[in-house]
């Protein structure tokens, strides 16, 4: 029996005339506020994406053999800031005020195209021109669950263009719906992926349902989706929530030591995975041929071990590698480089440490390297402490770009990425640059990208989207206030 998902059977078409963890305690984990996943350590709400709670380099393949890892504690984690060759400082320039929560930016394809912001409170924008227009073109405030303005995690979490947009007006949403009819009792909602069409001809929007999948808690949803070079569709789903992937919805899997969870399963439930379909043929969706796990009850899923990858990205040069950040619980946050089949570790690791479900706070001195059946655990790329550690530098990371455009020359193939903030009472969310290790392997080094004519070089917001155009430039999606309410929302352009 495949739980918690249910496909669209025969193609749903609604016409409509227009757009952690519980509120992050101590012990309970949290992300906080308007974003999706969460802001790790402790605190009342918050606006984060892809939380934490308190309470790889393409490394992967088959094979091997079981072994151990040993667990590090500290802060700082295996690779801190880097003092490399990275410009001193950017600029910010504003594009776009006056919004609530705005968490992903899609270019249009063309020269000169229109940015579309998706707002985690239901409403699709768009800055055409330089200009916002006062209007949405898409508002889905009425089939999203009630968004709570003090803190939530759940809401339209997630939106992307379909590669051949200019032609055929598609367009793609992730979104928390109420629990769909029939779901699992004691669940919070239904996470839905749909297809909309933002250019209809008689000036209304229509949704087709693709796939929908049942919530236990309100956190940890995961959030994007993305079309990678190959024009199938990429979606992040976070473990289900609560803390430690172990609450009701989160099933036993092969690590003992650890309760749960959804992590490490890939065979009863979609949870804590990056999906892959085909939305260009059958109907609701197709399952590429050649996914890893084809065969299986679950063949939608590309990679597991995640515990809530909120934002995910496509290089749009290189390989096209897929890099998605992993919000961590208490201790490191992570950005890991995707591949088909990759287990990347959680609820076994939070990071490259040893994570336990009995005491989140402290690593486990060692655990295993690889599955049981020897399928091996992948490392991220990119791991830093998190701000419930001393010297930590934030709660939430927020995942990027690689830097593809021609502004801003010393960023050229080094991925810019972000975290929501260092903490809840205050908004001080940050970018930071990482550059790959000269071997090719191994942990990419870091460092902060210091923002011109802020205090001390800080945003002084909290972050919570990177997008991209089409030529490469790179946008930061902000707030200042910690949960999806208020007017402080802003789109600003990364610039020299």
């Amino acid at each position: 029996m495949n739980l918690y998902r249910s496909t669209a059977l025969t193609a749903l078409l609604l016409v409509i005339t227009s757009c952690d963890d519980e509120p992050t305690n101590v012990g309970n984990g949290g992300t906080g506020g308007a974003g999706q996943g969460g802001a790790s350590g402790g605190g009342a709400g918050g606006n984060a994406t892809g939380g934490s709670d308190t309470g790889g380099s393409d490394t992967g393949g088959r094979g091997g053999t079981a072994g151990t890892s040993g667990g590090t504690g500290g802060a700082g984690g295996s690779s801190g800031p880097d003092a490399g060759a990275g410009p001193d400082s950017v600029s910010l320039t504003l594009l776009a005020s006056g919004l609530v929560a705005p968490i992903a930016l899609r270019a249009e394809p063309g020269a000169g195209g229109r940015l579309f912001v998706a707002e985690q409170t239901g409403t699709i924008r768009v800055i055409a021109n330089g200009q916002l227009a006062p209007e949405p073109v898409l508002d889905l405030s009425d089939r999203i669950v009630q968004v709570d303005p003090a803190y939530d995690e759940r809401g339209l979490l997630g939106f992307t263009l379909h590669p051949d947009f200019a032609d055929n007006g598609r367009a793609f949403v992730h979104y928390s719906a109420p629990l769909r009819a029939g779901g699992p009792d004691g669940f919070d909602h239904t996470s839905v992926i749909s297809e909309v069409r933002l250019e209809a001809a008689d000036g209304g929007i229509s949704e087709r349902i693709i796939l929908q999948i049942d919530q236990p808690q309100v956190n940890h949803n995961g959030g994007a989706i993305a079309f990678g070079p190959d024009g199938f569709l990429y979606i992040g789903v976070g473990d289900g929530g609560a803390a430690n992937d172990v609450a009701l919805g989160h099933v036993e899997d092969w690590y003992a030591t650890n309760e749960g969870g959804n992590g490490q399963d890939r065979t009863t439930n979609l949870l804590g995975s990056i999906l892959r379909i085909d939305v260009n043929g059958a109907e609701p969706y197709a399952i590429p041929p050649d996914n890893p796990f084809a065969a299986s009850p679950m063949p939608e899923v590309w990679a597991y071990g995640f515990r809530n990858p909120f934002q995910l990205s496509f290089d749009s040069g290189g390989t096209r590698q897929l890099f998605a950040g992993d919000v961590g619980q208490n201790l490191w946050e992570e950005v890991d480089v995707v591949t088909a089949g990759g287990n990347y570790g959680w609820n076994v690791k939070e990071g490259t440490h040893c994570f336990s479900t009995a005491t989140p706070s402290e690593s486990l001195a060692e655990c295993p390297d690889a599955e049981s059946d020897g399928v091996p655990l992948i490392d991220p790329i990119i791991e830093y402490a998190s701000a419930n550690q001393a010297g930590g530098l934030g709660l939430s990371v927020i995942a990027g770009h690689v830097y593809r455009g021609s502004a801003l020359p010393s960023l050229a193939g080094r991925y810019v990425f972000g975290d929501w903030s260092t903490g809840f009472a205050e908004p001080d969310g940050h970018l930071f640059v990482a550059s790959p290790p000269a071997g090719g392997s191994g942990l990419w080094s870091m460092e902060p990208l210091a923002i011109e004519g802020r205090d001390g070089g800080n945003l002084g917001e909290y972050v919570l989207g990177i997008g991209e155009d089409t030529a490469g430039e790179l946008y930061v999606l902000t707030t200042e206030v910690g949960a999806p309410s208020g007017t402080t929302g802003k789109v600003y352009r990364i610039a020299p």
